[in-house]
């Protein structure tokens, strides 16, 4: 193996695998304490299993985890290097930390990681809805939360394009998932759109499943774009160029008693 020797290549070879090491420790510990799989995620009871790395990048990680062994025994120094970068940058990507989701029944918290890039009113199937639309880019969590507590009307996939998910006419010409809440509210739409990258939207959650704010209900993989359609009785809160966290960044409260939400900031 590289790592025997005392070459300087061996030497240089120690220090980034110390180096690719000590960086894994460091994110599988930097955003909050471990917690449960959650019950939709895990699809039965909640076990001791600590959770770190959404699902859906295990076959990521393990894959680049096989070929940096390999390249560790085979010949290719500068190969290893690359795949222990590849290794790093799928569990970073993958990263699902806990997130404080906020105690006050009426706020609506992100669907997703990133920067607000549009907050306006507009219409979606003849319904006129406060919306919010946030991007995430390649370095963001991409795990999905739901914003309002709600049962799951209905999960729709629409084919489309893949052009840069930052741009408005995204919204409605590219790929993306169409998921319909019913809350105390009403209605209340998030759609999970993909990108110029990101090429795969999922939503684990179903018809029928009622998701408690902050709830992870999905994830879009390698940067995009989520939009929030609040109903009208909705005040938000987000304005454009705002950084939020999913699950925990408050952007929009429901107007207590029914009353109207007040207009947009």
């Amino acid at each position: 193996m590289y790592a025997a020797g005392n070459g300087p290549a061996a030497f240089l070879l120690r220090n980034i695998l110390f180096t690719t090491a000590f960086s894994l420790r460091k994110i599988l510990v930097r955003d909050t304490a471990f917690s449960y799989y959650d019950r939709r995620l895990q699809g039965g009871p909640a076990s001791e299993v600590f959770k770190v790395i959404a699902k859906e990048g295990f076959p990521f990680i393990l894959g680049a985890a096989a070929v940096l062994l390999i390249l560790v025994v085979l010949p290719g120094f500068i190969l290893v290097v690359l795949a222990a970068l590849v290794l790093v940058l799928f569990i970073w990507f993958f990263r699902d930390p806990e997130r404080n989701i906020p105690s006050d029944p009426h706020a609506a918290v992100s669907a997703a990681d990133g920067r607000v890039v549009e907050v306006c009113e507009t219409e979606l199937n003849g319904v006129k809805y406060k919306k919010v639309g946030v991007f995430m880019n390649i370095f963001s969590v991409h795990v999905n939360r739901a914003p309002f507590t709600g049962t799951v009307k209905s999960v729709e996939h629409i084919n489309g394009k893949f052009v840069n998910a930052a741009k408005k006419e995204a919204s409605i010409i590219n790929e993306r998932n169409i998921v319909t809440f019913d809350t105390e509210a009403g209605p209340l739409v998030v759609v999970q759109v993909a990108g110029l990258v990101a090429r795969r939207t999922v939503c684990s959650a179903e018809a029928g499943d009622l998701l408690s704010t902050g709830e992870r209900f999905g994830m879009i993989k390698f940067s995009s774009r989520v939009d929030h359609y609040f109903p009208m009785s909705f005040e938000i809160k987000a304005k454009e160029d705002d950084r939020v966290r999913a699950g925990e960044t408050v952007i929009a409260v429901y107007g207590k008693d029914g009353e109207k939400g007040e207009d947009l900031v």
